[in-house]
């Protein structure tokens, strides 16, 4: 008689099966409970592709397109469809994922020409064959040695690099066909489950347009975003610049102790992009009362601004910081999201009548006395904090509604810089797995929310969703607003955050359904060779995370 196993699902039912079974054979029993297909699970608050067997009693809880984590295995799926096309119709040729842009990513295809449409064409037809046809995407779990060899013996000097470097004896190979790769994550069963994708013609390259998981049947509009393109290629340049486009390039500095000259010339090639920003703003002195600096969650605007500051002084500009902070509404009429919870992201939990009244009496040379919002009470405050600027004085305001025309609707458009800062990673893992900027940008929050905030990572890890939702309706539809774009991401900056984020994902537990994404990170972390932090200067980007800045109050 077969050994049975119990499986309890997420809505607390329990159902035996025979020890062995697949998560792809209880998915299809779990299937009538979806609206969008089942493409992932956790297990036990681990994520697991649908191949993995059940060999004892677990907690299943099936992620489906409308999950953050199963859009993610889609995402990845239709991104090795694509790679494996490209091999298929363009012997030779060689896919790079480069960076996500205007809901998709984009890519760049590699045959000894520049692409054109036709081949665009062909390579999207292509793909929706393999679809079609339903192969199965094959894990294989190989010694590392043995996928060293496979990735020399196919040219990919990258990977490895990568797995030289990496600290396991074995790893995970997929199969698509008679194609392979190492891909950073899990995949779908089968090529069928990804059917929602457009390649569109973007020279030099191509956008993979891929459905969102709140509408995961349809692509959304699509959405020109030529000035962030422009930053994104610049990063591309700085990594050149830096000869660090890989995680393996960068490990390959730290071994040689070569980190030091990486640190001084990224944190100089801030500097210098700083310094351009303030010129550009001085030479527009006789225009501009208003600097706004806006930008996602962990962006680095608070350092920004004030190295900015410091800039503009270099060229006669002395300019005035006015905190969006202290004009929140009072607690009790801050708007509430979906869940009830308070929206303090919200453009509405800002009082506009209020601070648009203030910036018209102060940029006509009234004395004005300034607020100063009580976090504890929740309430408005007046200590006698007054403000007077004259006209060659520029009031800078940072915030995430910097770039909103409705924040600042009193001022004419023609009196304000809007400045847009996030931090796009120029770094990639290998040319088919990108670093996502998100993913910067949560393993910085990490680190300062626990050196600054007095909060774990596990709290973090769960306003993380309520931040993107913020971001995704407040700051990045607003992103082309933008007179100006910096970039904050600096490239070696992970393997420095590396030795403070690790030991606080490693708290979370699994019993609490963050693990996952912990876990996800904590793998992520562990393709960097620390760096320590002494030669990073004081007032870096990166001190407003870690610590020492001497910006700190």
């Amino acid at each position: 008689m077969s050994e049975k196993i119990s499986v309890t699902f997420s809505n607390g039912r329990t159902v035996e099966y025979e020890k062995g079974v697949t998560l792809l054979e209880i998915s299809r029993d779990a299937a009538h409970r979806y609206t969008t297909p089942v493409v992932a699970a956790k297990v036990n608050n681990t994520i697991r592709d649908l191949q993995n067997v059940l060999e004892q009693d677990s907690v299943v809880d099936f992620l489906d397109l409308r999950s953050e984590a199963g859009m993610k295995v889609y995402q990845r799926s239709v991104t090795f469809v694509l790679i494996a096309a490209a091999q298929e119709l363009f012997p030779g040729s060689e896919v790079t994922v480069e960076h996500s842009l205007s809901k998709g990513l984009y890519c760049e295809l590699h045959h000894g020409r520049d692409i054109m449409p036709e081949d665009v064409e062909k390579l999207e037809q292509h793909m929706r064959q393999i679809i079609e046809e339903d192969r199965p995407i094959v894990r294989k779990t190989l010694p590392k040695a043995e996928a060293i060899e496979m990735f020399k013996a196919a040219g990919q000097r990258e990977k490895v690099s990568l797995l030289e470097q990496f600290d396991k004896e074995n790893v995970n190979i997929y199969y698509c066909g008679q194609v392979y790769d190492y891909l950073y994550g899990n995949m779908t069963p089968s090529t069928g489950y990804v059917k929602v994708f457009e390649l569109k013609y973007y020279p030099p390259g191509i956008i993979l347009r891929l459905p969102e998981k709140d509408n995961p049947n349809v692509l959304p509009k699509f959405v020109e975003n030529p000035k962030l393109f422009k930053v994104f290629k610049e990063a591309a340049q700085w990594g050149n610049i830096l000869r660090c486009a890989y995680v393996a390039n960068l490990n390959e500095c730290t071994g040689k102790e070569d980190i030091t000259d990486i640190i001084r010339v990224a944190e100089a090639l801030h500097e210098k992009k700083i310094a351009q920003i303030a010129d550009f703003v001085a030479s527009h002195r006789d225009e501009v009362r208003v600097i706004l600096v806006a930008g996602p969650s962990s962006s680095g605007k608070t350092t920004f601004a004030q190295r900015l500051n410091i800039q503009l002084r270099v060229n006669g500009v002395w300019p005035v910081p006015l905190s969006l902070d202290d004009y929140f509404v009072d607690r009790e009429k801050t708007p509430v999201d979906e869940h009830g919870e308070y929206d303090f992201e919200s453009i509405e939990a800002i009082d506009l009548e209020l601070f648009n009244s203030h910036l018209a009496r102060i940029l006509s040379g009234e004395e004005v006395e300034m607020p100063t919002f009580n976090f504890k009470t929740g309430q408005r405050e007046y200590r006698g904090h007054r403000i007077k600027v004259d006209k060659s004085q520029p009031l800078i305001i940072e915030g995430i509604h910097g770039l909103n025309e409705r924040l600042t609707s009193s001022v004419p458009r023609h009196c304000k810089i809007k400045i847009y800062i996030s931090a796009l990673t120029q770094l990639s893992i290998d040319s088919h797995n990108r670093i996502p900027t998100t993913d910067a940008r949560l393993i910085r929050r990490i680190v300062r929310d626990s050196e600054f905030r007095s909060h774990d990572a596990l709290m973090t890890l769960k306003m993380w969703p309520s931040v993107r939702r913020g971001e995704e309706r407040n700051i990045f539809p607003f992103q082309e607003e933008a007179d100006l774009m910096f970039n904050s991401a600096l490239i070696y900056e992970l393997a420095v955050l590396k030795k403070y984020a690790e030991p606080l994902l490693q708290k979370i537990t699994p019993d609490n359904s963050e693990y996952s994404e912990a876990r996800r990170l904590l793998n992520f972390l562990e393709y960097f060779i620390p760096v320590e932090d002494n030669e990073i200067p004081q007032n870096s980007i990166l001190r407003e995370f870690i610590g020492k800045s001497c910006f700190e109050k």
